[in-house]
This record gives C-alpha cells, structure tokens and sequence, in this order.
C-alpha cells in the first residue's frame, strides 16, 4: 500500500512539473509566478474596460498604478477605452481588492492572486503593493486573435522568494539624470524589483546637494548634482512604484570628489586633490582619527537622512588599500593608541562610529562584503560582492548569515562585466548552501549592479536590459526556475514591453551606428553589430586609462551588447547540426564586406575593416563546404588563417561566433574527405 501511495506521489509531482512546463512554453510571464493554473476562459479587452478599487484609495500607488495601467494597455492594444477608471457603485470590469497599505519595509508582503475568466477579472493581494505586482503580471498576460485582443484565462497565486530584489546605479562616475532613473524605475516595477540602490559618490562625482556642505556640489560635482527637491520627487515616485530607495554614500575610499571640496578631512595633506576623471581605485581617503571626519559625517548624514525614509543606509567600505593611511604617522599612532593591529581593524574602528551615528538617526548601515569583520556589530548589513574571499570557505553571504549579519547578494550578478544573460542566470543567491531557518531568513536577496565606468545616460539602458529581467525572475521565482531555453523565449517577448515603457535599449542603438556611420543607414554596420559583443570583465577600460570621464561612448563598443543577438541563434544552429539554418546565415555574412565598403572609410569604421572582411571570407568558404559537402587542405589553411585573425579583439569588440565558426571546420573534418 505504502508503495502505491509512492508512485501516485511521484506521479502527481511529475505531472505537475510536466504542466508547469507546458505553461511555461505557452505564456510568456517575467518573473514565473509561483503557481499558475489555465481555465480557458479569456476576458476580452474592450472600449468597456473599467477598473474599481475596494476602498479609499484614489490618492495613492493602486489608484496611481491603475491609470498607467490603462495607459500601456491601450498603447498596446489600440483600443479606445471609455470611462476606465475610477469606478464606483457598479461591478468593473477588473476589481481590486487589498487590506492595507504598505510602508515599503522588508517586511512588506507583496503576495496577490489574480484569477481572469470571461466576464471578470479579480486581484486580491494583502497590501497595496501586492496589487501592484498583479497588474504588471496582467500586462503580461494581453494576447490577441482576428477577434481582437484579450487577457488569457489564468488562476495566478504569487509571491516572491527574496523580500530584496534590486537594482544598483552608479551616478557618480558618469552622471544619471532624473528621467533616466525614473524610467528605470517603471522598468524595476514592470519585473517585480523592489529596492533601487542609488550609489551617489565616488572619486568621479559628489552628486547631492548639501546645504549644510555646499562645497560638495560647487567643486566636487562638475554642476552635475540632485537637488534635495529632485531626490525628494524620486524617492516619492519609486514609492507609488512599491520601490524602496537605498542611499550609498561612498566611505572612507574612493572619497577623491568629497576631499576635492573639503581636504582638510584627507590622511595625506599637501596632496592636489581633485574630480578623478579616470577609472579605478584610487589612494585619497578620509583620516579616521580626526575627529573632525566623524563630525563632518553626521551632520552630512544627519541633513540627508530624511530625503530617505527606507531603513537602511549604505556607506560603501570597498577598496581601501589604506596607502594615506600608512603614509601618515598621526594615524599610524592613532592605531597604536587604540590597539588596532592594521587598516583593516582600523576601518572597522571607522564603520562602528558611523554604526552609532546612523543608529541615532533610525538607520541601518550596510556595506560591501570589507566591512565583515570579527568586532562590526550584527545590526550592519553586509552586501557581498566578491563571493568568495581569502580565508573564508563559502561567500561572504552565507558567511554572514552563519555569523548573525543580514546579507544582500551581488556577486554573479555585475553586469557591468558584459557577460552573456546566461552566466547571470545560472547564479542562484543562495546557490546549495545548508542554512537554518533563522539563517536564510537573514538572506534579505540579491542586486544587479550597474557601475558606469562606461556608461552614459545614452548607452546605460541597454547595459541593464533586458539581462536584469531575467536576472529579477532569479530573485522573485522558485528556485527550480532556471531553464535557460525557456528563459530566452519569454524574455524575446519582455524586450519589446521594455521598449513601451520608454526604455532605450533598442533604439539607442541603432542611433549610436547611425552616428558612426554618418548618418548613413548601413545595414553591414548593424549585422557586425549582431554579431559582436563588448570585450568582457573590463577588459574593454583595462587598469581605467583608456577611457576618461569626456571619452566618447558612441562607438561601435556602445552599440554592441553582451548577447549578442543573431550570434545567439547562429551558436544554437551550429550545437544543433542544423546546417540548412547555418548556410542562409553564412551567405549573408560572405557578402556583408561589399555593403561596408561605402562606409570603410569613415574613421569609426575603419578599424573593423579586417574584422568584416575576414569574417565574409571564413563564410564564404564555409558555404561552400557545405554546399559541395567536400574541403580541401587549402580551403583548411585559409580558414585557419582568417579564424587566427577574428580570434583578435577589434575596436573594444570581439567576435561572438567564433567558436561556432571553429566547430564548423572540425565538423566539416569529419564528414567529409580531405582533398589535396
């Protein structure tokens, strides 16, 4: 008995994983709800559409949300809705029900079922946010027919599996402005992102006003700074998203924009310091032993605290090698004092004063994963970026939460590198770790960051997306949501609804070649383009001198992405033999030279010169061999020699399918005989 009860368990739960499955090849939701069941009852979207909220709540996120809804439904539809929104006193079409509303804390709930038959559609949810998550979920669910356009009949129960879900942006190496931000803000909330950490100094850039320090922003912002009223209008419009709004004030290193202003707070006096334009770590450093700098510090924090009402309060901590500091003999007594054995004790020193500082003030302090020390108070938030470190066994994460700290995942997830979506995809935040309930509970999540080195607000959208769509799907799904297959197909879909809420990623591109070339459309330009991706982990900006703060960032570099998209498809066609495929990609490649050839000359493109015509000639010949389905030892000298040259790095690019290119002369080997 005991065993017929087995197999009816195992089959249950193989079929369920079997309808999961086939749902997940039907319906292309970003991230995969928790649990989904289909009644195939479509509600027909029509001119009558109307949406109603149970209660009051006309001044606020569920009211606000649902007139954008209605917006973006009708832009995508074409359809003319009449009244929409708000409706009272009679049933609506799309009835939204919720109990409280949320004070955006990690404690919120966001849970929310959405059940869509033929004459209704419900959203229930526990808080207002909640509600919010449901109707980007119902965006996702508009299909059309030669009947017109209709939501898909689902019964939908969600929740996220990490209460942290965010996104990082660096404005202080290249500055962000607020439109940018806003608009990547409605693409965090059409994803189910909850936390926007906004990194707000660096060497390169002091980007707040400070009334009390207005040094700050008149000598260490190059006039490129966040008024209070502007931080104001974000935090209040990331809220009405169900985004919470993490401030970093970057200390004690790369701290070259604040000693710009104020020196006197430095370890290394008669030193010039000044706006960095490089890229990099660098030495200046605030003095810990001065009591000044604490000083300083609180009432800095103490004037900008406010401007953010989240918890919790992030002062960086990274990189310091602690150079001033070992050059300066004040501090190097200060650590004799104080019994601090190195720069490290001595920055854990630093990181409890500002504990204390930001505990009087209601905040949290959080940092990168060098603030994790012996002696740093438990109520710190380690944000860990290096994975593992020396001496440690496991991630600074799991570390963390073995020892009592709160942590936040960011190692696997920098896209900044331009590593492929796959890489990133494949990063669960908590990986096979063992931990106790209390311990996981002290996972809070994960981050996407975004340094911009080497971006602007021309090229920063397609840097974020849409890899951190996916990458959300990993911080808000099930675990065993990892199929990267499926993964691509759904989010080839969310792109383009990227693309409706304003985000840039594909256009700007095509604004990018069109400025190298000219202004001349050129369409062997934008076939190099899908076929290249950035040279990756920095390679591109190497020890942070090529590229300064004034460096072009319209090249053809900015126009490539990190998956490449016919590369993608062209890699697949190859694993998978299908050479019918491979040979119309090849024969396009083989006459793409001769359309270049009526801009080569541009100084832009002319580098990619060889890059293009070798490439048509290793296609070319490719198409050949498999066309005659015979190879010859010269055409094997010729390809090697053309694949020797493509291996080569051209304009900050490297060629995608040059592993594809190399199977197909080893495939051609073995299927066919070598003539002489």
């Amino acid at each position: 008995m005991k065993k017929i009860i087995l197999i009816l368990l195992i089959t249950l739960f193989q079929s369920s994983i079997f309808s999961q499955d086939m749902l997940q090849e039907k319906y292309n939701l970003m991230p995969w709800p928790q649990q989904i069941s289909e009644n195939n009852a479509p509600f027909k979207i029509d001119r009558k559409l109307t949406i109603s909220i149970a209660g009051e709540d006309l001044k606020k996120r569920v009211a606000n949300a649902s007139v954008q809804f209605l917006r973006r439904l009708a832009n995508r539809t074409g359809i003319f809705i009449n009244t929409g929104f708000p409706v009272k006193g009679k049933k609506a079409s799309i009835e939204i029900s919720f109990d409280t509303i949320s004070n955006l804390s990690i404690e919120s709930d966001e849970a929310y079922s959405l059940d869509i038959n033929k004459n209704n559609v419900f959203i229930k949810a526990k808080t207002d946010v909640g509600a919010l998550r449901a109707l980007e979920t119902l965006l996702q669910l508009v299909n059309f027919n030669q009947n017109g356009y209709y939501f898909e009949g689902v019964a939908i129960k969600d929740s996220p599996r990490f209460v942290w879900r965010g996104l990082m942006i660096d404005a202080a190496r290249h500055f962000q402005p607020i439109e940018v931000l806003k608009r990547n803000l409605n693409a965090m909330a059409s994803v189910k992102l909850n936390v926007f950490h906004w990194h707000l100094t660096d060497d390169q850039g002091f980007r707040v006003e400070s009334k009390v320090y207005p040094k700050l922003q008149e000598e260490a912002s190059d006039g490129l700074f966040y008024t209070q009223e502007q931080i104001k209008d974000l935090v209040k419009y990331a809220s009405n998203l169900g985004i919470r709004v993490i401030p970093e004030f970057d200390v004690p290193g790369h701290s070259s924009a604040i000693l710009t202003a104020y020196p006197e707070l430095s370890s290394k006096e008669d030193y010039n310091y000044s706006i960095e334009r490089f890229s990099g770590i660098f030495n200046p450093t605030l003095n810990p032993s001065k009591e000044e700098t604490y000083t300083f510090l609180e009432n800095l924090f103490t004037e900008i605290a406010p401007l953010f009402p989240d918890e919790y309060f992030h002062i960086g901590g990274d990189e310091n090698e602690g150079k001033h500091w070992d050059e300066n003999t004040e501090i190097q007594e200060f650590k004799k004092k104080n019994n601090l054995k190195n720069n490290h004790e001595l920055q854990t020193y630093f990181n409890i004063k500002l504990e204390k500082i930001l505990k009087k003030l209601g905040k949290k302090l959080m940092g990168w994963d060098e603030i994790l020390t012996p002696s740093l108070p438990t109520s710190a938030v380690i944000h860990s970026w290096r994975g593992k470190r020396e001496g440690l066994q496991q991630s600074t994460l799991i570390e963390a939460a073995k020892r009592g700290y709160q942590g936040v995942l960011s190692a696997g997830y920098y896209i900044d590198r331009m590593l492929s979506i796959e890489h990133h995809y494949s990063v669960d935040p908590i990986g096979e770790a063992i931990l106790t309930k209390e311990e996981r509970k002290r996972i809070l999540g994960a981050e996407t960051t975004m340094w911009s080195e080497l971006v602007t607000p021309h090229t920063i959208d397609s840097r974020i997306w849409p890899r951190t769509a996916a990458i959300a799907e990993r911080f808000w799904s099930a675990k065993e949501v990892n199929d990267v297959n499926n993964m691509r197909k759904r989010l080839d879909v969310i792109n383009f609804q990227l693309e409706e809420l304003g985000i840039t990623h594909i256009k700007n591109r095509a604004v990018i070649l069109r400025n190298i070339s000219n202004h001349q459309e050129n369409n062997a330009l934008k076939t190099l383009s899908n076929l290249c991706e950035p040279i990756k982990i920095y390679s591109r900006n190497e020890a942070g001198t090529e590229y300064k703060t004034f460096s072009p960032f319209t090249l053809f570099a900015d126009a490539c992405v990190a998956d490449a998209k016919d590369a993608v498809i062209f890699n697949k066609l190859v694993a998978q033999e299908n050479f019918d495929e491979v040979k119309i990609y090849l024969k396009h490649w083989s006459k793409n030279h001769d359309e270049l050839q009526a801009i080569i000359n541009n100084p832009n493109v002319k580098p990619l010169r060889e890059l293009s015509r070798n490439l048509s000639i290793t296609s070319s010949i490719l198409l050949n061999i498999l066309t005659k389905k015979e190879i010859s030892a010269s055409q094997i000298n010729k390809l090697n020699a053309s694949i020797a040259l493509l291996k080569k790095p051209y304009l900050d690019v490297e060629l995608a399918v040059i592993g594809s290119l190399q199977n197909l002369i080893t495939l051609s080997q073995e299927k066919y005989s070598i003539k002489k």
